[in-house]
């Protein structure tokens, strides 16, 4: 019996479904983009700082890199763990998030994420993806679509 995690597809699977694969966070991928937003904030900060006149702008960057640190360290262990699992029917999320694949209209690459959008116009997110390019492959091969050409 499989143990669930918070974080993992509790979604039962029905008669005839089942799992060609499942997608979770790279650990590698979740720390360079946060070292990216910690760039990002550092300069922001700065730059506030220094509109403002303020003749310490270096704090903006201690303020930004702290700022993202603690994110990065409180939300680590369930962004990472958050698990995605492809049927050949529907794309199961954390929790009881079901998606038919029939409902799937697109999957595009969002920086490291995959998002997925519906007919009905929901939204998802796959953070943290190493590879983006390869999950979509996979996930508008089990769909039976055409993979998005970029022109």
């Amino acid at each position: 019996m499989q143990t669930h995690t918070p974080m993992a597809p509790t979604s039962e699977l029905n008669p005839g479904e089942e799992v060609i694969t499942s997608f979770t966070g790279d650990k590698t991928t979740y720390w360079r983009a946060h070292a990216w937003m910690a760039a990002v904030a550092m300069a922001l900060g700065m730059g506030v700082l220094a509109a403002l006149g303020n003749a310490h702008i270096w704090t903006g960057a201690v303020g930004g890199l702290a700022a993202i640190a603690v994110r990065a360290f409180y939300l680590a262990s369930d962004e990472v763990a958050a698990r995605w699992d492809l049927t050949n029917r529907r794309l199961l999320g954390p929790g009881t998030r079901s998606i038919p694949l029939d409902q799937i209209t697109l999957a595009r690459s969002l920086f490291s994420a995959v998002q997925i959008v519906t007919s009905g116009g929901d939204k998802h997110l796959l953070k943290y993806q190493a590879d983006t390019a390869a999950v979509i492959a996979q996930i508008d091969a089990a769909r039976g679509a055409e993979p998005e050409t970029t022109p």
